[in-house]
């Protein structure tokens, strides 16, 4: 019976040449291949691998013997500590038989002992620091070489250096050079290289990204020696009177003697006031694709940051670059972002900010000047903007864009049309003056929406269908699935028609477009779209009689329901109807002067203290006696607006109901043939159309 001992280690697995080629070959073949980063992560392993070898001496030949204990007859103590005893390799005749060589000349430090007591040894040298001794036996002959054997490293070996002087033999200890030193100085260095190396790799990553830590006082202005938008003052339409004021700031960049030879300094600053989408920042593109000068452009919210001083800082900056680039022009956009008044607000303001405002009131007119830079903001809201900013010697200009009137819609609308395929049939003079109040942006949106419904009914080109349905996406919303022939689908058709005969009879009522009761996005049912006057496309004044009959247009759905479906059937659904008769009526008699109580301005707008302003009369301005008459006049106006409309319905219920039976059934009515139907019934009052065509 066989035993296990655990103790005993395991014979080496005996493999033969075939074996070892096929074990070679199959982890050649299903060996992956690494990626970059097991690379990286191998070497990285390596390295460290060979820094610690390199500090234990393992590479130079200084590995202490591991201790093994080995069956030997008759072994001393002194023996039994030899580094022969402790290594892997046992001391046995078979394997001294085995020795070729150099290697049969070698002694093993139990040999070299007894030798040493024999009397056989005539001279050793003790290497201590490379754990080798080279003996020159006595029966060896002078010139041959010496023997090594291996006896402890690092160490002084006393009770080898006591049996020498024992028996009187010659010895000495050489002296060699200990390299430990200096290969844990180098492994040092080369591991503090590589992380230096790694560190300088990340700061250059993250500053050529813009986002190093050093680079938060830095102006993150856009940069153009020539500025190439691809926009030119050719390419904005629909605001002549803000483009010549701007063009003459580009004629004196480029031309500045013509100026200059009867007095005339170029303006420090101009400011561009508008609406939403009114074209201030294509503007400032056209400038820039004019000028042909440096052109810096920057958000006024870049200037601002988390942390203090920054916004400050990047103003410096900007204004720093654009001095040694001047003559030059700086853009800022949105600047009521860092020019909003001090101190505003209930408690103080905004600390930073106001610092960073403070530095751009500085360098547009300090102590230093800023000659030769032109500073060009856009804003929306030049209400709150800080008084010290607007001044003359920062912003000498003001340009107020407003929205274009129908010559500025025409060519606007002729700029956008170049690039699209347009039919014969559309006409931009008709769309010009379909849509009034629209902005440049709005028109551009238009034609583009357009556009889109062309290539999604696949025709080849852009017909005013198409333009009246984009314009309805627009301004009113998403057409949305069609309501089935049920109790909601006439109350609508109902409403909607009470809104149109009310409009029809109007004297002052604008001319119906269409009816409709398919439902749009938002909530909406139905509606009536209406045709501007001819009057109306430019001047946008309104008269008393156009209010009095927009009140009754307005109330004519509420009117229609009761009627109708009595009182007790009333939807909810003129509730924004409501909402915009009680504004006008209110406003026709606190700001316009439309009634009893007297041609003056009752009220005002109202106090805004977190822009700056007063908080002292914000509460009511007038009495609570004339506010209890404002309040019943305003309800006796809307109250006339709904009795008209509820006497207009009554006398013409048989036209109603058959509007309403053609609506329910084709979903959307003309507004020349409701016109058409209506005169078939009533004779109704001239109303001057627009020329659409």
């Amino acid at each position: 019976m066989t035993h296990f001992n655990p103790l005993q280690p395991k014979p080496p697995v005996q493999l033969n040449a075939d074996d070892s080629a096929k074990r070679f070959s199959r982890s050649r073949t299903h060996r992956p291949k690494a990626s970059l980063r097991s690379r990286f992560g191998a070497l990285s392993a390596g390295t460290l691998a060979i820094t610690l070898m390199l500090n234990q001496g393992w590479l130079v030949g200084t590995l202490p013997a591991v201790a093994q204990q080995a069956e030997t007859p008759k072994t001393t103590e002194l023996e039994a500590q030899s580094p022969a005893a402790n290594s892997n390799e046992a001391n046995t005749p078979t394997a001294d038989a085995k020795k070729t060589g150099a290697d049969a000349s070698d002694l093993t430090y139990g040999q070299l002992l007894k030798k040493i007591d024999n009397g056989e040894v005539r001279e050793v040298s003790l290497d201590q620091v490379n754990g080798i001794a080279k003996v020159q036996l006595k029966s060896d002959p002078e010139d041959a070489n010496p023997r090594e054997v291996k006896i402890f490293a690092n160490d002084k070996n006393l009770d080898l250096q006591e049996r020498l002087q024992a028996n009187d033999v010659t010895w000495e200890a050489a002296r060699s050079v200990d390299n430990t030193a200096l290969t844990s100085f180098f492994t040092t260095a080369f591991i503090g290289l590589l992380v230096i190396f790694a560190m300088l790799m990340l700061l250059r990553k993250s500053a050529s990204s813009g986002g190093g830590a050093m680079s938060f006082g830095k102006s993150k202005a856009r940069f153009q020696m020539e500025a190439k938008t691809g926009v030119m003052f050719n390419d904005v339409a629909g605001i002549d009177e803000a483009k010549e004021e701007l063009q003459e700031v580009v004629t004196f960049l480029k031309n500045p003697e013509r100026f200059t030879a009867i007095g005339a300094r170029i303006p420090k600053g101009v400011l561009l006031v508008g609406s939403p989408g009114t074209g201030k920042t294509l503007l400032a593109k056209a400038i820039a694709g004019e000028a042909g000068t440096p052109f810096f452009s920057i958000s006024g919210s870049e200037f601002v940051e988390m942390f203090v001083g920054v916004g400050a800082s990047r103003v410096r900056d900007l204004f720093k670059k654009a001095k040694e680039s001047a003559p030059c022009i700086v853009f800022i956009d949105e600047i009521d972002a860092v020019g909003r008044q001090r101190g505003t607000g209930i408690g103080g303001g905004n600390d930073e900010r106001e610092q960073t405002l403070n530095q751009l009131l500085t360098e547009m007119d300090g102590f230093e000047g800023n000659t030769g830079v032109i500073v060009i903001a856009a804003t929306n809201r030049p209400d709150v903007l800080d008084s010290a900013l607007l001044r003359p010697g920062r912003f000498d200009r003001q340009v107020t864009v407003d929205l274009p009137g129908y010559n500025g819609r025409l060519g606007i609308l002729q700029v956008h049309a170049r690039d699209k395929k347009i039919s014969e049939e559309v006409k931009l003079e008709a769309i010009a003056r379909r849509t009034p109040g629209f902005s440049g942006a709005q028109l551009a949106n238009l034609l583009n929406e357009a556009a889109i419904l062309t290539a999604r009914r696949r025709k080849d080109a852009v017909t005013m269908e198409e333009v009246g349905d984009a314009i309805d996406r627009l301004t009113i919303g998403l057409t949305l699935t069609p309501l089935l022939d049920t109790k909601k689908k006439r109350l609508v058709a109902y409403h909607e028609i009470g809104h149109a005969i009310t409009s029809v009879m109007g004297k002052h009522s604008n001319p119906i477009d269409k009816v409709t009761i398919l439902p749009r996005s938002g909530g909406i049912g139905g509606f009536v779209s209406y045709l501007p006057r001819e009057e109306e496309v430019d001047d946008g004044l309104v008269s008393y009689g156009q209010i009095i009959d927009k009140v009754t247009s307005t109330m004519g759905g509420r009117a229609a329901e009761e009627v109708i479906f009595g009182h007790d059937e009333v939807t909810g659904g003129a509730s924004n109807d409501i909402q915009q008769v009680t504004s006008m009526a209110r406003r026709m008699v606190t700001m316009y002067g439309m009634s009893e109580l007297g041609s003056f301005a009752i009220e005002t707008g109202n106090s805004q203290p977190f822009l700056g302003r007063s908080m002292m009369g914000n509460g009511q301005e007038y009495s609570d006696e004339l506010a209890t008459k404002i309040d019943q006049k305003v309800q006796a106006i809307v109250q006339e607006g709904l009795d008209r409309a509820i006497e207009i319905i009554k006398n013409n219920r048989p036209l109603v109901d058959r509007l309403v039976d053609m609506l329910v059934e084709r979903e959307t009515i003309d507004g020349e043939e409701f016109r058409n139907i209506v005169s078939e019934y009533v004779e109704i009052p001239e109303q001057v159309p627009v020329k659409v065509a």
